[in-house]
């Protein structure tokens, strides 16, 4: 491979890692944005499990900016594209989320591949946590809209499952890449 391929593939790393930064502060937004219409429609166990995912993907965007400034890498924190506030029932915002951490597990694979094809090593090391977070994001998303649609009106039991199960409440693993300003 030319020095010049490896150079465009370094980029092409890079450029994907850093609209990361974005993409996850988006989904923070959404999530917050879920977890209020969750606390507005008296769903507490709901609400709160959202608040702490948004604040996880906070966490995960300022991860990627400390391996930016680790990497003396130039990071750019961009604004954010408006969020969906309104749904019809408690489905709607389940099956946003898991919509979301699909979307968001296809572009950890896609930086991971530049990653492999620029032969950055430290990238790809640093993108499999990543990777294993997504397993665990999509399938906790996909219990969750699973157990809601058996539930049906029933959101008693909804909440008494949320609440029991503690879904996604293990918090960062200690081995979380660090996060530029502390996790939150």
């Amino acid at each position: 491979m030319s020095p010049m391929t490896t150079k465009s593939k370094d980029a092409q790393f890079w450029q994907l890692l850093g609209e990361q930064v974005g993409h996850e502060l988006a989904a923070h937004q959404q999530y917050t944005a879920i977890a209020v219409w969750f606390d507005s429609h008296d769903l507490p166990q709901l609400a709160s499990h959202f608040y702490r995912q948004a604040l996880e993907e906070r966490n995960h965007a300022m991860m990627i900016v400390q391996y930016h400034l680790d990497r003396s890498r130039p990071v750019t924190i961009p604004g954010t594209p408006e969020v969906r506030n309104d749904f019809a029932d408690v489905v709607e915002p389940l099956q946003l989320a898991l919509d979301q951490e699909r979307q968001v597990t296809e572009q950890i694979e896609e930086i991971f591949r530049a990653a492999r094809e620029g032969g950055d090593a430290l990238g790809e090391q640093f993108l499999l946590w990543f990777l294993e977070e997504q397993v665990e994001e999509v399938a906790a998303a996909t219990t969750l809209l699973t157990v809601a649609k058996r539930a049906g009106n029933n959101l008693f039991d909804l909440e008494n499952y949320v609440a029991r199960e503690s879904i996604g409440d293990g918090g960062e693993s200690t081995d979380a890449p660090k996060a530029a300003g502390g996790a939150l």
